[in-house]
Protein backbone atom coordinates (compact mmCIF):
# COMPACT_ATOMS: atom_id res chain seq x y z
CA UNK A 1 0.00 0.00 0.00
CA UNK A 2 1.49 3.39 -0.62
CA UNK A 3 0.25 6.87 0.02
CA UNK A 4 -0.60 8.77 -3.44
CA UNK A 5 -0.57 12.65 -2.95
CA UNK A 6 -4.04 14.40 -5.13
CA UNK A 7 -2.41 16.55 -7.77
CA UNK A 8 -4.50 15.34 -11.46
CA UNK A 9 -7.97 15.38 -12.44
CA UNK A 10 -7.69 11.56 -12.11
CA UNK A 11 -6.71 11.88 -8.92
CA UNK A 12 -9.60 13.99 -7.99
CA UNK A 13 -11.65 11.84 -9.90
CA UNK A 14 -10.81 8.85 -7.58
CA UNK A 15 -10.92 11.26 -4.66
CA UNK A 16 -14.33 12.00 -5.29
CA UNK A 17 -15.55 8.67 -6.12
CA UNK A 18 -14.30 6.29 -3.31
CA UNK A 19 -17.22 6.87 -1.40
CA UNK A 20 -19.35 4.97 -4.32
CA UNK A 21 -17.64 1.78 -3.41
CA UNK A 22 -17.58 2.43 0.59
CA UNK A 23 -21.91 3.01 0.96
CA UNK A 24 -22.36 0.71 -1.96
CA UNK A 25 -24.97 -1.22 0.11
CA UNK A 26 -25.89 1.44 2.98
CA UNK A 27 -29.26 3.34 1.97
CA UNK A 28 -28.79 6.20 4.21
CA UNK A 29 -25.93 7.71 2.54
CA UNK A 30 -26.30 10.90 0.79
CA UNK A 31 -23.29 11.72 -1.79
CA UNK A 32 -22.32 15.12 -0.90
CA UNK A 33 -22.11 17.69 -4.05
CA UNK A 34 -18.68 17.50 -5.70
CA UNK A 35 -18.25 20.90 -5.88
CA UNK A 36 -19.37 21.41 -2.35
CA UNK A 37 -16.04 19.11 -1.38
CA UNK A 38 -14.10 20.65 -4.02
CA UNK A 39 -14.00 23.99 -2.75
CA UNK A 40 -12.71 22.86 0.55
CA UNK A 41 -9.41 22.71 -1.31
CA UNK A 42 -10.01 25.34 -3.45
CA UNK A 43 -7.60 28.64 -2.42
CA UNK A 44 -9.66 30.54 -4.49
CA UNK A 45 -12.94 29.68 -2.80
CA UNK A 46 -11.95 28.28 0.64
CA UNK A 47 -10.78 31.67 2.66
CA UNK A 48 -8.57 29.59 5.35
CA UNK A 49 -5.90 29.03 2.60
CA UNK A 50 -4.87 32.85 3.90
CA UNK A 51 -3.93 31.81 7.41
CA UNK A 52 -3.13 27.52 6.86
CA UNK A 53 -1.98 24.57 4.61
CA UNK A 54 -3.82 21.94 3.35
CA UNK A 55 -3.28 18.57 1.57
CA UNK A 56 -4.88 14.97 0.67
CA UNK A 57 -4.12 12.19 -0.59
CA UNK A 58 -6.05 8.76 -1.70
CA UNK A 59 -4.18 5.46 -0.26
CA UNK A 60 -3.97 2.84 -2.82
CA UNK A 61 -3.18 -1.22 -2.19
CA UNK A 62 -0.47 -3.67 -4.53
CA UNK A 63 -2.52 -3.60 -7.29
CA UNK A 64 -3.41 0.30 -7.97
CA UNK A 65 -6.97 -0.02 -6.30
CA UNK A 66 -7.64 3.21 -4.16
CA UNK A 67 -8.91 1.72 -0.76
CA UNK A 68 -8.73 4.93 1.47
CA UNK A 69 -8.78 8.64 1.21
CA UNK A 70 -7.48 10.98 3.96
CA UNK A 71 -7.00 15.44 3.40
CA UNK A 72 -4.67 17.14 6.60
CA UNK A 73 -4.68 20.36 7.37
CA UNK A 74 -3.15 23.33 9.27
CA UNK A 75 -5.04 26.23 10.37
CA UNK A 76 -3.18 29.27 12.47
CA UNK A 77 -5.55 30.00 14.15
CA UNK A 78 -7.53 26.90 15.39
CA UNK A 79 -6.34 27.71 19.08
CA UNK A 80 -5.65 25.11 21.42
CA UNK A 81 -3.46 24.16 24.53
CA UNK A 82 -0.62 22.89 22.17
CA UNK A 83 -0.08 23.04 18.17
CA UNK A 84 -3.16 21.51 16.81
CA UNK A 85 -3.94 20.46 13.11
CA UNK A 86 -6.26 18.26 11.58
CA UNK A 87 -7.48 15.83 9.28
CA UNK A 88 -10.61 15.22 7.24
CA UNK A 89 -12.38 13.93 4.61
CA UNK A 90 -11.55 10.21 5.81
CA UNK A 91 -12.86 7.29 3.81
CA UNK A 92 -11.56 3.95 4.06
CA UNK A 93 -12.13 -0.16 3.87
CA UNK A 94 -13.11 -1.79 7.08
CA UNK A 95 -9.02 -2.60 7.43
CA UNK A 96 -6.98 -1.24 10.26
CA UNK A 97 -3.80 -1.42 8.39
CA UNK A 98 -5.04 0.70 5.59
CA UNK A 99 -6.14 3.16 8.12
CA UNK A 100 -3.07 3.60 10.27
CA UNK A 101 -0.96 4.75 7.31
CA UNK A 102 -3.51 7.67 6.37
CA UNK A 103 -2.82 8.18 9.94
CA UNK A 104 0.99 7.97 10.38
CA UNK A 105 1.15 9.79 7.26
CA UNK A 106 -1.02 12.90 8.37
CA UNK A 107 0.83 12.65 11.84
CA UNK A 108 4.40 12.99 10.39
CA UNK A 109 2.86 15.96 7.90
CA UNK A 110 1.69 17.72 10.72
CA UNK A 111 4.54 17.09 12.79
CA UNK A 112 7.33 18.46 10.00
CA UNK A 113 4.97 21.96 10.14
CA UNK A 114 5.02 21.94 14.21
CA UNK A 115 1.78 20.77 15.32
CA UNK A 116 1.89 18.70 18.42
CA UNK A 117 -1.79 16.88 18.26
CA UNK A 118 -4.18 16.18 15.10
CA UNK A 119 -8.09 16.95 15.48
CA UNK A 120 -10.39 14.74 13.25
CA UNK A 121 -12.52 13.76 11.45
CA UNK A 122 -12.68 17.77 11.05
CA UNK A 123 -12.33 20.58 8.40
CA UNK A 124 -10.92 22.93 6.66
CA UNK A 125 -13.33 25.62 7.83
CA UNK A 126 -15.99 26.14 9.85
CA UNK A 127 -17.60 23.77 12.07
CA UNK A 128 -21.07 24.22 10.51
CA UNK A 129 -19.67 21.68 7.85
CA UNK A 130 -17.82 18.12 7.86
CA UNK A 131 -17.47 17.82 11.82
CA UNK A 132 -17.14 15.20 13.43
CA UNK A 133 -17.24 11.05 13.39
CA UNK A 134 -20.65 9.73 13.42
CA UNK A 135 -20.91 7.26 16.68
CA UNK A 136 -24.79 7.05 17.12
CA UNK A 137 -27.75 7.25 14.94
CA UNK A 138 -26.90 6.12 11.31
CA UNK A 139 -30.15 7.87 9.31
CA UNK A 140 -29.09 10.14 6.49
CA UNK A 141 -27.30 12.75 7.47
CA UNK A 142 -28.13 16.85 7.01
CA UNK A 143 -26.96 18.74 4.65
CA UNK A 144 -23.09 19.37 4.78
CA UNK A 145 -22.92 16.53 7.70
CA UNK A 146 -20.49 14.20 7.92
CA UNK A 147 -21.55 10.32 8.16
CA UNK A 148 -19.68 7.50 7.80
CA UNK A 149 -20.11 2.99 8.49
CA UNK A 150 -19.78 2.49 12.37
CA UNK A 151 -16.47 0.63 11.80
CA UNK A 152 -15.21 4.17 11.67
CA UNK A 153 -15.11 4.63 15.09
CA UNK A 154 -12.92 1.38 15.67
CA UNK A 155 -10.05 2.59 13.37
CA UNK A 156 -9.70 6.01 15.35
CA UNK A 157 -10.38 4.38 18.30
CA UNK A 158 -7.46 1.23 17.85
CA UNK A 159 -4.98 4.16 16.49
CA UNK A 160 -5.35 5.78 19.48
CA UNK A 161 -7.65 8.63 18.76
CA UNK A 162 -9.36 10.06 22.20
CA UNK A 163 -13.02 11.67 22.37
CA UNK A 164 -12.39 15.55 22.54
CA UNK A 165 -15.79 16.57 22.64
CA UNK A 166 -19.51 14.95 21.46
CA UNK A 167 -21.92 16.31 18.98
CA UNK A 168 -25.85 15.74 20.24
CA UNK A 169 -28.32 16.37 17.48
CA UNK A 170 -31.90 16.71 18.33
CA UNK A 171 -34.89 15.85 16.83
CA UNK A 172 -38.78 16.44 16.55
CA UNK A 173 -42.15 16.76 14.94
CA UNK A 174 -42.49 20.47 14.18
CA UNK A 175 -46.02 20.16 15.83
CA UNK A 176 -44.82 19.07 19.00
CA UNK A 177 -46.47 20.62 21.87
CA UNK A 178 -44.08 22.53 23.87
CA UNK A 179 -43.42 22.27 27.98
CA UNK A 180 -46.39 24.83 29.45
CA UNK A 181 -43.45 26.91 30.93
CA UNK A 182 -42.71 27.91 27.21
CA UNK A 183 -45.88 29.39 27.69
CA UNK A 184 -46.34 30.67 30.61
CA UNK A 185 -43.36 32.81 29.88
CA UNK A 186 -44.67 33.62 26.54
CA UNK A 187 -47.60 34.97 28.02
CA UNK A 188 -45.61 36.99 30.86
CA UNK A 189 -43.28 38.38 27.75
CA UNK A 190 -46.20 39.60 25.05
CA UNK A 191 -47.88 41.38 27.65
CA UNK A 192 -45.12 44.14 26.62
CA UNK A 193 -45.39 45.68 23.62
CA UNK A 194 -41.83 46.54 23.44
CA UNK A 195 -41.27 43.13 22.64
CA UNK A 196 -41.33 41.87 18.94
CA UNK A 197 -41.11 38.85 17.13
CA UNK A 198 -40.81 39.05 12.86
CA UNK A 199 -39.17 36.89 10.37
CA UNK A 200 -36.29 37.57 7.80
CA UNK A 201 -37.69 39.56 4.42
CA UNK A 202 -35.14 38.69 1.59
CA UNK A 203 -35.49 42.54 0.58
CA UNK A 204 -34.21 44.19 3.59
CA UNK A 205 -30.78 42.35 3.85
CA UNK A 206 -28.77 45.14 5.07
CA UNK A 207 -31.40 45.58 7.98
CA UNK A 208 -31.22 41.99 8.92
CA UNK A 209 -27.49 41.58 8.15
CA UNK A 210 -26.73 44.46 10.78
CA UNK A 211 -28.82 42.85 13.39
CA UNK A 212 -27.10 39.29 12.55
CA UNK A 213 -24.10 40.67 13.49
CA UNK A 214 -25.03 42.87 16.43
CA UNK A 215 -26.44 39.26 18.15
CA UNK A 216 -23.67 37.55 17.04
CA UNK A 217 -21.36 39.51 18.16
CA UNK A 218 -22.48 40.22 21.85
CA UNK A 219 -23.83 36.33 22.28
CA UNK A 220 -21.85 34.03 20.64
CA UNK A 221 -18.38 35.88 19.38
CA UNK A 222 -16.37 35.19 23.08
CA UNK A 223 -17.12 30.99 22.21
CA UNK A 224 -14.88 31.64 19.06
CA UNK A 225 -11.90 32.91 20.27
CA UNK A 226 -13.18 36.10 19.36
CA UNK A 227 -13.58 36.05 16.09
CA UNK A 228 -16.62 38.83 15.42
CA UNK A 229 -18.38 38.68 12.23
CA UNK A 230 -19.37 42.68 10.28
CA UNK A 231 -22.58 43.45 8.43
CA UNK A 232 -20.33 42.65 4.20
CA UNK A 233 -19.71 39.50 5.74
CA UNK A 234 -23.39 38.35 7.04
CA UNK A 235 -24.78 39.96 3.83
CA UNK A 236 -22.43 38.28 1.87
CA UNK A 237 -23.87 34.62 3.79
CA UNK A 238 -27.23 35.79 3.41
CA UNK A 239 -26.74 36.08 -0.47
CA UNK A 240 -25.32 32.47 -0.13
CA UNK A 241 -28.26 30.92 1.46
CA UNK A 242 -30.88 33.56 -0.13
CA UNK A 243 -31.62 30.83 -3.49
CA UNK A 244 -32.31 27.99 -0.83
CA UNK A 245 -33.90 30.60 2.25
CA UNK A 246 -37.57 30.18 3.80
CA UNK A 247 -38.36 33.32 5.11
CA UNK A 248 -40.47 31.99 7.41
CA UNK A 249 -37.72 29.65 9.07
CA UNK A 250 -35.40 32.60 10.05
CA UNK A 251 -36.35 34.71 12.92
CA UNK A 252 -35.51 37.98 14.84
CA UNK A 253 -36.66 39.03 18.49
CA UNK A 254 -36.69 42.86 19.39
CA UNK A 255 -37.13 44.98 22.40
CA UNK A 256 -37.69 48.84 21.36
CA UNK A 257 -36.42 47.82 18.32
CA UNK A 258 -33.25 46.74 19.40
CA UNK A 259 -32.60 43.23 18.02
CA UNK A 260 -31.96 40.82 21.16
CA UNK A 261 -32.17 37.35 19.43
CA UNK A 262 -32.14 35.19 16.44
CA UNK A 263 -33.08 31.46 15.41
CA UNK A 264 -31.29 31.07 12.24
CA UNK A 265 -33.30 27.50 10.22
CA UNK A 266 -32.88 26.72 6.65
CA UNK A 267 -35.00 23.61 4.42
CA UNK A 268 -32.63 20.86 4.61
CA UNK A 269 -30.81 20.67 1.44
CA UNK A 270 -30.54 17.22 1.45
CA UNK A 271 -33.92 16.32 0.61
CA UNK A 272 -32.91 17.56 -2.95
CA UNK A 273 -29.26 17.05 -3.41
CA UNK A 274 -29.40 13.29 -2.35
CA UNK A 275 -31.59 13.41 -6.39
CA UNK A 276 -28.05 14.62 -7.56
CA UNK A 277 -25.42 11.82 -7.25
CA UNK A 278 -23.02 14.57 -6.56
CA UNK A 279 -23.39 16.98 -9.36
CA UNK A 280 -24.56 20.27 -9.85
CA UNK A 281 -24.60 21.06 -13.48
CA UNK A 282 -26.60 23.28 -15.52
CA UNK A 283 -29.18 20.18 -15.34
CA UNK A 284 -29.09 19.65 -11.87
CA UNK A 285 -29.58 22.91 -11.05
CA UNK A 286 -32.54 23.30 -13.22
CA UNK A 287 -33.99 20.12 -11.80
CA UNK A 288 -33.17 21.53 -8.30
CA UNK A 289 -35.42 24.60 -9.08
CA UNK A 290 -38.11 22.18 -10.18
CA UNK A 291 -38.06 20.23 -6.99
CA UNK A 292 -37.93 23.65 -4.63
CA UNK A 293 -40.76 24.95 -6.20
CA UNK A 294 -43.22 22.15 -6.86
CA UNK A 295 -42.37 19.59 -4.08
CA UNK A 296 -42.92 19.85 -0.72
CA UNK A 297 -39.64 19.44 1.21
CA UNK A 298 -41.33 18.61 4.86
CA UNK A 299 -37.77 18.39 6.78
CA UNK A 300 -36.06 22.18 8.15
CA UNK A 301 -32.65 22.10 9.83
CA UNK A 302 -31.77 24.54 12.76
CA UNK A 303 -28.48 26.09 12.78
CA UNK A 304 -28.15 28.67 15.44
CA UNK A 305 -30.02 30.05 17.95
CA UNK A 306 -28.69 33.07 20.48
CA UNK A 307 -29.71 35.83 22.98
CA UNK A 308 -27.78 38.81 24.13
CA UNK A 309 -26.36 38.67 27.42
CA UNK A 310 -28.68 41.46 28.56
CA UNK A 311 -31.53 39.38 27.79
CA UNK A 312 -30.47 35.64 28.58
CA UNK A 313 -32.02 34.18 31.33
CA UNK A 314 -35.59 36.80 30.99
CA UNK A 315 -37.26 33.90 29.26
CA UNK A 316 -36.58 35.30 25.39
CA UNK A 317 -35.84 32.04 24.20
CA UNK A 318 -39.72 31.05 25.38
CA UNK A 319 -40.67 33.83 23.80
CA UNK A 320 -39.14 33.72 20.50
CA UNK A 321 -39.50 30.02 20.40
CA UNK A 322 -43.22 29.94 20.67
CA UNK A 323 -43.81 32.90 18.51
CA UNK A 324 -41.73 31.59 15.66
CA UNK A 325 -43.15 27.70 16.03
CA UNK A 326 -46.52 28.85 15.89
CA UNK A 327 -46.10 30.46 12.79
CA UNK A 328 -44.19 27.90 10.85
CA UNK A 329 -47.11 25.42 12.25
CA UNK A 330 -49.38 27.44 10.62
CA UNK A 331 -48.14 28.92 7.68
CA UNK A 332 -45.62 26.13 5.99
CA UNK A 333 -45.74 22.49 5.31
CA UNK A 334 -42.61 21.23 7.27
CA UNK A 335 -43.26 18.49 9.36
CA UNK A 336 -40.01 17.83 11.24
CA UNK A 337 -37.23 19.56 12.55
CA UNK A 338 -33.72 18.91 13.34
CA UNK A 339 -31.08 20.66 14.95
CA UNK A 340 -27.10 20.70 13.94
CA UNK A 341 -25.01 19.32 16.53
CA UNK A 342 -24.64 21.08 19.91
CA UNK A 343 -21.23 20.68 21.74
CA UNK A 344 -21.21 18.38 24.77
CA UNK A 345 -19.36 21.08 26.64
CA UNK A 346 -22.26 23.47 26.24
CA UNK A 347 -24.50 22.03 28.60
CA UNK A 348 -26.88 24.93 28.71
CA UNK A 349 -28.05 24.78 24.86
CA UNK A 350 -28.34 21.26 25.37
CA UNK A 351 -31.26 21.81 28.37
CA UNK A 352 -32.58 24.28 26.03
CA UNK A 353 -32.77 21.69 23.23
CA UNK A 354 -34.39 19.17 25.51
CA UNK A 355 -36.65 21.21 27.19
CA UNK A 356 -38.49 21.72 23.55
CA UNK A 357 -39.48 18.15 23.94
CA UNK A 358 -36.91 16.41 21.27
CA UNK A 359 -34.72 13.39 21.15
CA UNK A 360 -31.22 12.68 20.59
CA UNK A 361 -31.52 12.00 16.97
CA UNK A 362 -27.40 11.60 16.37
CA UNK A 363 -23.94 11.89 17.89
CA UNK A 364 -21.11 12.84 16.08
CA UNK A 365 -17.61 12.88 18.19
CA UNK A 366 -14.41 14.80 17.38
CA UNK A 367 -11.21 13.00 18.39
CA UNK A 368 -7.64 14.50 19.25
CA UNK A 369 -4.58 12.07 18.80
CA UNK A 370 -2.08 14.03 21.34
CA UNK A 371 1.79 12.94 19.53
CA UNK A 372 3.45 12.64 22.49
CA UNK A 373 1.61 9.75 24.37
CA UNK A 374 2.71 10.92 27.45
CA UNK A 375 1.01 14.09 27.92
CA UNK A 376 -2.59 13.93 29.91
CA UNK A 377 -4.99 14.32 27.66
CA UNK A 378 -7.99 17.28 28.46
CA UNK A 379 -11.28 16.76 26.95
CA UNK A 380 -12.88 20.18 25.81
CA UNK A 381 -13.60 23.00 28.63
CA UNK A 382 -17.07 23.72 29.37
CA UNK A 383 -18.53 27.01 28.82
Amino acid sequence: MHMHEVKTSNDVRAFLELPLTIYENDRNWIRPLDKDIEEVFDPNKNKFFKQGECQRWILKNNEGIVIGRIAAFVNKKYKNQQPTGGIGFFECIKYQHAANIMFDHCRNWLKERGMEAMDGPINFGERDKWWGLQVEGFASPLFGMNYNPPYYQELFENYGFKVYFNQVCFSLKVKTKLQDKFYARHAEISKDPAYQVVHIRKNKFEKFAKDFAFIYNKAWASHGGGKTLDERQVIKMFQTMKPVMDEKLIWFAYYNDQPIAFWINLPDLNQYFKKMNGKFGLIQKLYFLYLKYFTANKKCVGLVFGVIPEFQGKGIDHYLIVEASSRVITHTKYEDYEMQWIGDFNPKMINIAESLGTTRSRKLSTYRFLFDREIEFKRHPML
